[in-house]
């Protein structure tokens, strides 16, 4: 018998709305530990929107209304007493267009550990090659770790930002469409990574790549018009769908 998975993130009947446009209408959905899970779906439907509520980021736009339940293990992250930088922590982001700090690789990386007020050099330095070695960069800047991030190309700034996430260690990792403004070789060195990543993290990736979706996820998430339409095993979204939404998408009736 299949064992049951960890679940690291688990969200119930969650609900946003922008001013009194519903964006989120009611979804209910579970990460396990240690899987890459892709949210597909068309633009606007809401997978960027609902990864955002995965970290509380949708706390910084105006007349944003959250309702339903998102648990970090046996936490609330709604809960009134969450520390959202704790939270930001634990579970972070990589956004879709590379946004490197203006300063150095090395000031980039240890960003994090320095808020938290983290001093020791030996500590910092051991931070960062871990942390770009694991984005599979490090052979890329080992040598030039004192220049500007912004010097690096579009892939690597990518990596050095994944490195920035990874060296605060946390337990989740939210990409949102992280290589779409990248060419397909950098593409193919993120996803080779963060099939690496998998063993010590859990991923959650908002992607409009079916390909990638394919290739990388343990689990697909289909949603449509604010809904989650289904999520099952990518094989079976893939090869399988039960929902004829989701057929319609994957084989490009519409999308």
């Amino acid at each position: 018998m299949a064992t049951e998975k960890e679940k690291i993130i688990t969200t119930s009947d969650v609900h946003l709305f922008y001013g009194k446009t519903e964006a989120l209408k009611g979804i209910s959905l579970d990460f396990n530990k240690n899987e890459i899970t892709a949210l597909i779906g068309p633009s606007g439907c809401g997978k960027s929107t609902y990864l955002r509520t995965l970290n509380r980021m949708n706390d910084l736009i105006p007349n944003v209304t959250i309702t339903g339940t998102v648990k970090l293990g046996t936490q609330n992250i709604y809960a009134p007493d969450t520390d959202v930088v704790e939270l930001r922590k634990d579970v972070g982001m990589v956004f879709q267009q590379p946004l490197p700090f203006p300063f150095s690789i090395y000031d980039n990386v240890i960003y994090g550990l320095r808020l938290a007020g983290v001093k020791d050099r030996q500590v910092l330095d051991q931070a960062v090659e871990t942390s770009l070695k694991q984005a599979a960069v490090w052979d890329d800047v080992k040598d030039k770790l004192h220049e500007s991030a912004l010097s690096l190309s579009g892939g690597q700034q990518q990596r050095v930002c994944i490195a920035r996430v990874l060296a605060a260690k946390p337990k989740v990792i939210l990409m949102d469409e992280p290589t779409s403004a990248l060419d397909p070789i950098s593409t193919a060195k993120i996803e080779n990574m963060l099939l690496e990543l998998r063993d010590d993290y859990t991923i959650i990736l908002v992607t409009h790549s079916m390909h990638q979706a394919s290739r990388i996820s343990d689990r697909t998430a289909f949603f449509l018009q604010g809904e989650l339409i289904e999520a099952d095993a990518t094989k079976k979204i893939f090869m399988d769908p039960s929902k004829k939404q989701t057929e319609d998408y994957i084989t490009g009736r519409f999308g």
